[in-house]
């Protein structure tokens, strides 16, 4: 952030350096007026940069946030395919295997899922994972079979464990705080450019200059309020466990 600070403070002694230069110059025309040749170079030139930081504001969250969603169902497809696997384990083993898969469900849809707007997850997951896969490492494999049946939802368990890796970034991940700065800052500058520029619009003329600044406001708080996956306008939410449970229960009594 100093450093961005410093390039934004070089840039503006440039300018007055350069402006009282050329003062001394013939050619040199003074340009007072709202509508002269720097008031829309400056113009036009902060437009743009609000566009392109407005856009970049919008397009990286939502890209981040179908991402995420997509990962949340992986995650619960990858803990049905576990559940499943263990049916072919001992008796035992495999409700227990589908017992700690359905409190692991009841644990991310609820309080992780509330701990995830902070960007955290629980500790208590992690820990469920890894006693999980303990336990089925533990399984006495005496035939091919149980070997295979143990492989594969040891594999499962892994690709549980990478998805929620990658949720676990998702809920960390927000836009830089400097792009959310310029969005707002040139945002602004656009509204008050004009009377910066020594305008004084009146009557009719505060109209579309009012309704511009209305929608601005409301873009530049779209930018903000969709700039966490898991909270917001774009919140992802549990829907990929909301049903996983009924489904986790329903193989468990298959099997």
């Amino acid at each position: 952030m100093i450093v961005y600070c410093a390039a934004a403070a070089c840039a503006v002694a440039v300018v007055i350096i350069t402006s009282r230069l050329l003062r001394r110059t013939r050619r040199a025309l003074d340009d007072p007026d709202p509508d002269g040749p720097t008031a829309s170079h400056a113009g036009a030139m902060l437009s743009a940069l609000f566009l392109l930081a407005f856009a970049i504001a919008v397009v990286v969250p939502w890209t981040s946030s179908d991402a995420a969603r997509s990962n949340t169902y992986a995650e619960s497809q990858a803990i049905a395919e576990a559940s499943w696997a263990a049916t072919r384990l001992p008796e035992a083993d495999a409700r227990h295997v589908q017992r700690e898969l359905r409190e692991y469900v009841d644990l991310v849809r609820g309080p992780e899922w509330r701990l995830m707007e902070n960007g955290r997850l629980s500790p208590r997951g992690w820990a469920e994972l890894d006693g999980l896969r303990r336990d089925v490492i533990a399984v006495e494999g005496g035939t091919d079979e149980l070997k295979d049946a143990r492989a594969t939802v040891l594999t499962h368990l892994g690709e549980i464990s990478a998805a929620r890796r990658q949720r676990a970034m998702d809920a960390r991940t927000t836009p830089p705080a400097g792009l959310l700065a310029v969005t707002v800052v040139t945002g602004a500058a656009v509204v008050l450019l004009p009377f910066l520029a020594g305008a004084r619009p009146r009557g009719m003329a505060l109209v579309p200059l009012s309704l511009m600044a209305a929608l601005l406001a409301a873009g530049t708080y779209l930018t903000v309020d969709i700039s966490h996956v898991f909270s917001g306008a774009l919140a992802v939410g549990p829907e990929a466990f909301t049903g996983l449970h009924a489904e986790l229960r329903r193989i468990a009594g298959g099997g």
